[in-house]
């Protein structure tokens, strides 16, 4: 499902984020990414949405192997993933509704699935009733809710989540995490990097650690640190 071989990252500035990173993530699982700040976390997410591209080491997606992906291949690469991330970027202009409609009109859905599906992601994540709201009418639990749904609306097999719950108070985190929960019991592979202690350590999921770009830790039932 996501694979990385031997993937290392340096910048042009000559800085190494990322070294030797050997990770394999099957169908259905539930990962936590988590590690200090600046460990390579956010920058191991970018590689898989190809938004910048390893130094050498190979990815693979869903079997493909995105490190030797077409430019024009892209964009089909990311409508199979969903994609969180913790300031929501939500349109301002557009409603709730409209917002997760969208998710569905650039990847050239028919109108009639995007009238059945959006009301179908909305009640799944518990904003049925505010469809016509705009996101500023909205909490900020509320609207990362919307962006789970958008991230959701188009079935993908796999959910990426960068900080979904970092700008969110312990309550409201716990409600996304079991939003997440719940699209992986349906079957979505959902990866999510995060700073949250507490729910790293109450959910006891897999958890890979990443410290000064190298992966120190790979536990199937972990915690956010080795209690050991």
């Amino acid at each position: 499902m996501i694979e990385l071989v031997k993937v290392n990252k340096t910048f042009d500035d000559g800085h190494k984020v990322l070294k030797n990173i050997n990770i394999f993530i099957d169908k259905g699982e539930f990962v936590f990414l988590v590690g200090p700040s600046g460990s390579g976390k956010s920058t191991l997410i970018k590689l898989l949405l190809k938004e910048v591209e390893p130094t050498n080491g190979k990815i693979v997606i869903d079997g493909k192997n995105t490190t030797k992906l077409k430019r024009n291949d892209i964009p089909y690469l990311r409508r199979s993933m969903g994609v969180v991330f913790q300031d929501f970027r939500l349109l301002q202009d557009k409603t709730v509704y409209e917002n997760v409609a969208f998710a569905m009109e650039i990847v050239e859905a028919q109108p009639r699935d995007i009238r059945k599906q959006v009301p179908i992601a909305l009640s799944m994540v518990g904003l049925s009733k505010k469809s016509n709201l705009y996101p500023k009418q909205l909490s900020g639990g509320e609207q990362q809710r919307v962006s789970l749904a958008r991230a959701m609306v188009n079935g993908p097999s796999i959910l990426v989540a960068d900080e979904p719950t970092g700008n969110l108070d312990p309550e409201m985190s716990r409600d996304i995490v079991k939003i997440l929960y719940e699209f992986n019991q349906r079957g979505t592979t959902v990866l999510m990097a995060t700073h949250d202690r507490d729910i790293v350590n109450a959910m006891k999921k897999r958890v890979i650690a990443i410290e000064d770009g190298v992966m120190v830790r790979d536990e199937k039932r972990g915690g956010y640190f080795d209690e050991a």
